[in-house]
């Protein structure tokens, strides 16, 4: 069941929408959303009639997004599970089922602020994100310059875990000049309210576990399936795919012209161009997705 947060303000209708892919720049034609989307009936929305909505986004937008009480974990979790039915078995080699499970390990493991490796880790992060600016502490206003929720970045984790710090360092560390351009929202025309980047990053990395249905025993949908066979040629690949799908979403902010509230809107954009890139037949390894040449 998809739980809406009592501080927004949403309505539910039937709608169609047109999205740019963020690769190529394309136009998407709106007859494929609507064969993605046939068997939705409804798309949350927001309904701006409040004349304190913009102090509401902002609380909701850093609140913890992720998990059983996001709306946005809700509406990805409710379109997977319709996916789902329809399970076709197929065997692992050895190597790629000992990958999928050591990344499935790394999903259980929480954010532990208690933990000296937890707290190194997120130590690291902000010294790769402002390496000339000394941190006065885990729990700092600081932490606010790179769109966390406040003071204390572990209240952050808490709807996706230890792998989300994990995947912002390996964005920072493997590619830091395409992680400090996003960081720092360097390229195109920015819009008044832009999305908080640490945020942004948790809930990626929450619609990377849930599109490729990592929580299952083995992935029951295409995309999921082909990207096991990207996980046994490159034990990094998720890490990698979570650096491509943070460019494709600011790509796809860009495009679209988003402001703040179209946030949503965006991410499933970015989740619908990573589904068909995962289910080209000619992908072998991470590098042969099309998206692969925004890093």
């Amino acid at each position: 069941m998809t739980l809406v947060p009592d501080c927004t303000l949403m309505r539910l209708r039937k709608r169609k929408r047109c999205f740019p892919s963020c690769s190529s720049l394309r136009k998407v034609d709106e007859d494929e959303i609507y064969w993605r989307h046939r068997k939705e009936d409804e798309e949350l929305e927001w309904t701006p009639n409040s004349t304190h909505l913009i102090s509401q986004l902002t609380q909701c937008f850093t609140n913890a997004m992720v998990g059983s009480r996001s709306w946005i974990g809700g509406l990805f979790n409710r379109t997977t599970t319709k996916r789902n039915d329809k399970f076709v078995d197929y065997p692992l080699i050895p190597i790629e089922e000992e990958r999928l499970q050591r990344l499935q390990e790394r999903l259980q493991v929480p954010y532990d602020e208690t933990r000296p490796d937890h707290q190194e880790s997120l130590r690291a992060l902000w010294h790769c994100s402002f390496p000339n600016v000394s941190l006065e502490g885990l729990i700092s206003d600081q932490w606010k310059d790179m769109g966390w929720q406040g003071p204390n970045p572990s209240t952050d984790f808490r709807g996706c875990g230890f792998i989300s710090l994990e995947n912002l360092l390996f964005f920072a560390r493997k590619y830091p000049a395409s992680f400090h351009k996003l960081l720092l929202k360097k390229d195109g025309n920015r819009a008044t309210w832009e999305y908080p980047f640490a945020v942004a990053g948790i809930n990626i990395s929450f619609m990377l576990i849930q599109m490729l249905d990592l929580c299952s025993e083995k992935p029951r949908c295409i995309p999921g399936m082909n990207f096991v066979k990207l996980l046994g040629e490159n034990e990094e690949a998720f890490d990698v795919l979570y650096c491509i799908a943070f460019e494709m979403m600011d790509a796809q902010w860009l495009a679209l012209h988003a402001s703040y509230m179209d946030f949503n809107d965006v991410l499933q954009a970015t989740r619908m161009q990573l589904e068909r890139e995962l289910s080209l037949e000619d992908i072998n390894k991470i590098q042969d997705l099309p998206a692969y040449n925004l890093l």
